[in-house]
């Protein structure tokens, strides 16, 4: 295993990774619109697509309703989330992705 591959768990990205869908694209474009001024990684592997940042991610119910053109749930989300990197907070108006510890 390379040096790379063995330190990949010391850093403070969180995000998360979802199943390729539909819904997909608006969730993206969401992380992008709710967290200004922050560097958002997109790493699409066709069958899934890893989103991630460093520290903190929110992602907003009223964006994706925007981004998407109709109501949404949060629990909708849920649905597309295979999994996410950091802590995860979930309320009825966004989900959060963050990492308390620095590295």
């Amino acid at each position: 295993m390379s040096q790379s591959a063995a330190d990949g768990y010391k850093n403070n990205r969180v995000g998360p990774v979802l199943r390729a869908s539909d819904m997909t694209e608006a969730i993206v474009d969401a992380a992008r619109e709710d967290n200004p001024g922050k560097q958002i990684r997109v790493d699409d592997k066709g069958a899934y697509v890893r989103v991630d940042t460093e520290g903190e991610l929110i992602i907003r119910r009223a964006t994706l309703e925007s981004n998407l053109g109709r109501p949404y749930t949060m629990s909708e989300f849920e649905i597309t989330l295979g999994s996410f990197a950091g802590r995860i907070e979930t309320t009825n108006e966004f989900i959060r992705f963050y990492f308390n510890k620095s590295i």
